[in-house]
Order: structure tokens, then sequence, then C-alpha cells
């Protein structure tokens, strides 16, 4: 059974968040659709905020302390990204942008993702396609063709019992998913430990 490897990124700020709500019914979608589809899943959920720190001292020293060198290899080594943001100011939060760039840009390349926003108006659903977007188009990913926005009015069920937003959740999932399936771009291995220099030396000439 071949395994999919899938980071989400959670950039909310209070606990709870609504930011890491949407994440988990995303995600929680994504892999009841993979296994049904033969494969298994492994999540790692990253709360951004709890990386703040090493965020900034990251800009400053240009070094990764080593829990976010740990989350940086775990993004780079997943085949999938789940990202979520609340808005600020008309866009994604400076936390997550901080983020994504201490990331090698290179390192997201065709790799697929699912985009989601929280917010306390609807008036702010066009984040989704006027800011997260574009960044993900130009650091040459996969995205879903469908994104989720969750406002107040969201968390909630209509009069027939259904919710709007778990229709949204179930369709990006659904796509997001799809680009899981088959054939994936070459993903970067995590890090290992270097082997000593003679034993290189013997895998390279065949010696025993």
């Amino acid at each position: 059974m071949e395994t999919r490897r899938i980071t989400v990124l959670s950039a909310g700020l209070g606990v709870p968040s609504s930011s890491r709500l949407l994440a988990d019914q995303l995600a929680a979608s994504v892999e009841r659709q993979l296994a049904a589809a033969g494969y298994a899943v492994h999540i790692e959920t990253v709360e951004l905020r709890d990386l703040a720190v090493d965020i900034a001292n990251n800009f400053v020293t240009g070094y990764a302390a080593p829990t976010l060198a740990g989350v940086i290899s775990g993004v780079e080594a997943s085949d999938g990204i789940i990202a979520v943001s609340p808005v600020f100011s008309a866009s994604y939060s400076g936390l997550f942008k901080s983020f994504i760039d201490v990331l090698d840009p290179k390192s997201l390349e065709g790799k697929a993702v699912l985009l989601g926003a929280t917010a306390g108006t609807d008036r702010h659903q066009m984040v989704l396609d006027f800011a997260m977007r574009p960044l993900f188009t130009y650091l040459r990913t996969r995205t879903a063709n469908t994104a989720v926005f969750a406002g107040p009015q969201d968390w909630g069920s209509n009069d027939d019992g259904g919710s709007a937003l778990s229709t949204r959740i179930e369709r990006a999932a659904g796509e997001f998913a799809g680009l899981l399936q088959g054939a994936q771009p070459q993903r970067k291995s995590a890090a290992q430990a270097s082997l000593p220099f003679e034993q290189l030396l013997a895998g390279i000439s065949g010696r025993p």
C-alpha cells in the first residue's frame, strides 16, 4: 500500500483557533478519501504560532533552530500541503508568509496544495484567489481548484441539517486527494545522518 505524506500548516493565533478547526476538518476529509482509494496516509499538523520566535530568529541569523529545521524537513519530504491562514488586512497573516519565506522556494515545486482561510466576515473570502493562490502559483505547486473559506456564519448547519461548509470541504478535499493519487513528483527525502567516508567509498566501488 502506497503512503501519502501530508503536512498541515495552521497559522491561527488563538487557542482554540478557527483556522486549526478548518485545517483539521480538511485533513480528516482528505485522509478518509485517500484511504477509500487504497492509500495509507501520514499527516503531520504544524501550528505556526509555536514557531513564531524561531521563524523570526531565522531571518536574523540565517539559520533554523532544530525544531523549525525539523518542520522544514517535513514539509520538503511531504507529498502534499494543506495550508490554512486567518485573514489579516485583506491578506494571509504575516506569520504564514514568514514561514513560507524561510522555505527553499524550489522545495514546494510540484507538491499538491489545498488552500483554506478564515476571517470574521465573508467579505474577506477573495483572499484565497487574490493572495494565497498567486503565492502558491509562484512557487509552482499543483493547487486544488477549490479552496475553502470559513466565516462565522459557516460554523453551523442549514435548515435541512446539512452544512454548506462541510460540502465545500468534501469537494476541495476530493480534488486534493485526486492530485495525490497516481505518480507523484519526486519529493525530497528527510534529512539523514551522513555515512562514514569508507562506507560511502565501498558503496561506490561495489566492495563489501
